[in-house]
This record gives structure tokens, C-alpha cells and sequence, in this order.
């Protein structure tokens, strides 16, 4: 039965042009009104959906976004003014007549606000993962967000507990030190089935089970593993994969949620009503990113991509209801409420770039004149070709280039370090990830632009530029690198004039470079 209706939904779902995830939560409620319960062995599944997740964030975040002031901050001031706007919003309803809503006290409205403050990892990171938009700015913003919440959520939980994580806990900083040891443990993994076993003992033994036994979240601990293995040169191949085995323990999840509890009209009103707040939510993110000096752009997405309520909201809700501070029926309106929020949430980013077409002269409005470093526009000056990934060939491109055309030539990467060093030969080097969506609405190149060259090493990023390209105003000429001949098909399908196969050029190459020594 879980699998039909997992299955039948998320068809459903996809044809109608929605997120599969959409059809899995109605796939819940489906099963809960046809009398199917949830099962420890569901749940635990849902449960390693949700640490792999963390985990393979963790394997693509920087540390360092943490530390920045509209990320805790943010954070900070967004969860202190949402609680205060739902014991508001509560208040008023209580006239409303809805026996729910009467004699709820002060604690557990200040209860019921904290749990609606959070927004869903699960949900923000499936749908960014999804875009392809992990690593950009609104996304990285999102992300980091979202982990001060979950910091956020370890000290409530640590609270309602009446007890403090074991002392041993602060061996956790100690962890750092052996990152050596867990990069020489990559090293020697190789690329097949022992790779995937190693992302799971880094995930639920060594991430996981080791902060479960000191005190603290286990899911945490997931997403803190993945953010010391980050730098690895593994750490994407280790990601892409687990991406299979945690997008299929994640369907669990969504269903888990459908199977909370059967709906009554009253908690359905209630919930109605939590999701009619939602806007004022989302508006309030929007207010404070753009007030550390973010692009309206940058600040409606990752508002966008936090616009849902979260799983972490049931948690708080039945350490509520155990505590006797609000009744079992709160528990069902938790559920109902995150559901609707994701079947709304998903269309909204899905279209969300269609949106700010539309908003964006008005959302302009809301600017800071001092724009955020991170956020401003990337001014090239008015360079004659552009060379996107600066690894030995891209380099290479630029050297040539530069020596047959002069000093008009620009290189974009975007590893920082890469940057750095290229800076220091002498080489023209911007930083910037051509897969960002970010990227291409802050570039400006001038009107001389007629060379692009596509040296990247993964051919999605390549193909990806390219169909960037052709979506802008750009005239010239298009060449790029590629291994295979399906990729110079496709490739050529978006625009790109000229392909390099790297094996069959470095073989007459090869063979040319012998015959000249001859």
C-alpha cells in the first residue's frame, strides 16, 4: 500500500508539473484516511532520509557563511519577531469563536509561535538541490539560515529535556583536529561501493550516532561531518554518490508527515489560518536580508526558499502536548499547516524567477544604495573573450588568447584559490561560478565581447553556460571542450559553434608534437 500510493502520487504530481515530493505528502493523507498507520520502520527511514540530507549539505557548504551577520543575525531577529507576530495573530483569532483557541495561555502561544518560526531544511534543501542552486549566494543565505535554526532547535530540545548535553559534548570541538585522519580515509575509498559505505559511517556513525551519544542532535552532527570533509576532492563524488539511497529515504519522510493524524474541520481551519500568516512570514525575511544591503533578486528567493513551515514544528508540538501545555489536536494542525505550506511553497519557487520579473521594479524599491559585497554586480570592464574555468586547458586558453589578441582576455573560476594564484602569474582572473543563476544577473561585460570559451571540467556546467548564453543578448562566438560525442551534440543543440574532444585532439596532438621532433 505505501508504495502504490507513494508511487501513484508522485506520478501525479510530476505530470501536473509539480515537485514528486507534493504527491508524496498527499500519498500521506491518502493512506491515513484508507486506515494505514506509521511504522517504526517507516519512520526510521524517514529519519536517515533527513541525516543523509544534512549530510550532503554539509559536504557542499562553507563554514565561514555561518559567521556572517545576515546569516545568525538574520536569523536571530527573524525568529524573535515571528514568534511575537503569531501570539498577535492567535490572540485575535481566539474572538473567532474555535474552541482550539481558547484558554491557550502565554507559554503556549509563545510555544506554538516558535514552533511556526522555523522553516523546513528538508523542504529548502530538496528544492534548491532540485534548481541546482545550492551553491548560490540566496541559497548559501537560506542554508545558513536554516542551521542557526537548527542550532537554535538543540537548545530548546536540550531545555524541554530538563537536562543539558552529557560534558562530554564539548569534545565535539576537538573534531577539527582529526580531519587529516578523515581525509586519508577518503583517499584510500576509491570510487565504487566503498565510497558509499564511507559516506554512511561519516553520515550516521561518526556524524550522527556520535552526537546522539554526547547530548545532542543526531542530525546535526550529520551536517557538521559533512561540513569538515567539505574541501575534500571527494566530497562532491561522495555526494552524487548517496544522492539515490537519500532521495528514496526521503520519500518516507514526506509520507510520515500525511501520516500524522486525521484532520477535523476545526483543525483545518486552524491550520488555514497558520498558512494565511505565511505571506507576513516570508515578507519579514525579505525585510531583513535586504536590510544587510541584498539584491531584492537575492533576498526574494532565499525568502522564497524558506517559505514553509517546518517538520521541526510537530517535535515542539509534542513536547507541548507531553508537557500538557496544549492539546493533542495541535499536533494535527502542525502537520496540516507544513503540508499546505510545501503544496504552496513548491510552485512559488518553481516559478520564482517568472515572479520577479513581474515584482522586480517594485521589489527594487526595497534596496540598500550600499550593496552587500557579495551582492554587487561584477563589473568586467569591456573584455574582447571570457574563459570560463581556469584549470590547466582553461589556462592555457588564456595564455594563447592573450598572446595572439593582447591584454583583453578574462578568466572567470570559481575556486578562490585558483583565483588567488592565477592573480599572482599575471593572469586577468575573476571569481565566479558559472552555474550560479546569481552569477549571470550580476555580470556585465561591455558591448566588445566576441570569443566565449567553455573549459570546464564537468559538462554540465559547460552545457549550462552555454544555454545561459543563449538566454541573453550575446552574439559571438561559442567554443567549448568536450570527452564524447554525445556532448559536442548537445552542446551544439544550445548555441556552441566550436568543441574541442579533449581525447581525440590530444591524441593528433600527441602524435603531431612526435613527428615535429623527428
Amino acid at each position: 500500500m505505501i508504495l502504490l500510493f507513494a508511487f501513484v502520487f508522485g506520478l501525479a504530481a510530476r505530470q501536473l508539473g509539480l515537485p514528486p515530493l507534493v504527491g508524496f505528502l498527499l500519498a500521506g493523507f491518502g493512506l491515513n484516511f484508507s486506515g494505514v498507520e506509521a511504522t517504526e520502520l517507516l519512520q526510521n527511514i524517514a529519519d536517515l532520509g533527513v541525516t543523509l540530507l544534512l549530510f550532503s549539505i554539509g559536504l557542499k557548504l562553507d563554514v565561514r557563511q555561518l559567521l556572517k551577520p545576515e546569516i545568525w543575525l538574520s536569523a536571530s531577529l527573524h525568529m524573535g519577531l515571528t514568534v511575537l507576530l503569531f501570539i498577535g495573530v492567535l490572540k485575535v483569532a481566539a474572538y473567532s469563536g474555535l474552541s482550539l483557541l481558547q484558554g491557550v495561555d502565554g507559554r503556549a502561544l509563545v510555544l506554538i509561535g516558535f514552533a511556526l518560526s522555523f522553516s523546513s531544511t528538508v523542504f529548502a534543501v530538496k528544492v534548491l538541490e532540485d534548481k541546482g542552486e545550492v551553491r548560490s549566494l540566496y541559497g548559501q543565505i537560506a542554508i545558513g539560515i536554516l542551521i542557526m535554526q537548527d542550532l537554535f532547535a538543540v537548545l530548546f530540545i536540550s531545555a524541554s529535556k530538563g537536562e543539558w548535553p552529557s560534558p562530554w559534548a564539548l569534545s565535539i570541538l576537538l573534531l577539527p583536529l582529526i580531519r587529516p585522519l578523515m581525509f586519508r580515509i577518503l583517499d584510500r575509498v576509491g570510487h565504487g561501493e566503498v565510497l558509499v559505505l564511507c559516506g554512511l559511517f561519516f553520515a550516521l556513525i561518526f556524524g550522527a550516532e556520535l552526537f546522539y551519544l554526547v547530548g545532542l542532535k543526531p542530525d546535526l552532527g550529520a551536517l557538521l561531518i559533512g561540513m569538515l570533509l567539505a574541501s575534500h576532492d571527494k566530497a562532491g563524488e561522495m555526494a552524487k554518490a548517496l544522492f539515490n539511497l537519500k532521495e528514496l529515504f526521503l520519500v518516507a519522510f514526506f509520507l510520515t508527515i500525511g501520516l500524522t493524524g486525521l484532520p477535523t474541520w476545526e483543525t483545518s481551519v486552524v491550520a488555514l489560518l497558520v498558512v494565511l500568516v505565511l505571506p507576513l512570514k516570508v515578507a519579514l525575511y525579505f525585510a531583513l536580508s535586504s536590510l544587510f544591503g541584498l539584491r531584492a533578486r537575492t533576498s526574494m528567493l532565499s525568502a522564497f526558499a524558506l517559505a514553509n513551515y517546518s517538520e521541526f514544528g510537530l517535535i515542539v508540538a509534542a513536547i507541548g502536548w507531553k508537557s500538557g501545555l496544549i492539546s493533542e489536536q495541535w499536533l494535527i494542525v502542525m502537520a496540516l499547516a507544513l503540508s499546505f505550506s510545501f503544496i504552496l511553497s513548491s510552485p512559488l519557487n518553481s516559478h520564482a524567477l517568472l515572479i520577479y520579473q513581474h515584482l522586480g521594479r517594485y521589489l527594487n524599491r526595497f534596496q540598500r544604495a550600499r550593496q552587500h559585497p557579495s551582492d554587487r554586480p561584477l563589473e568586467l570592464g569591456n573584455p574582447e573573450a571570457l574563459v570560463f574555468g581556469m584549470g590547466r586547458i582553461g589556462a592555457g586558453c588564456y595564455d594563447s588568447l592573450r598572446a595572439r589578441f593582447g591584454d583583453v582576455v578574462v578568466g572567470i573560476e570559481h575556486d578562490p584559490l585558483k583565483v588567488q594564484q592565477h592573480r599572482e602569474e599575471g593572469r586577468r582572473v575573476e571569481l565566479g561560478d558559472a552555474t550560479d543563476s546569481d552569477f549571470w544577473d550580476k555580470l556585465r561585460t561591455g558591448d566588445r565581447l566576441r570569443l566565449v570559451m567553455l573549459a570546464m571540467p564537468h559538462h554540465h556546467s559547460n552545457l549550462f553556460t552555454a544555454s545561459q548564453l543563449r538566454k541573453s543578448d550575446y552574439q559571438g562566438r561559442v567554443a567549448a571542450v568536450v570527452r564524447f560525442n554525445d556532448e559536442a551534440e548537445e552542446l551544439q543543440a544550445v548555441g556552441v559553434s566550436s568543441v574541442f574532444n579533449m581525447y581525440e585532439e590530444a591524441g593528433a596532438g600527441f602524435a603531431d608534437h612526435v613527428c615535429a621532433e623527428d
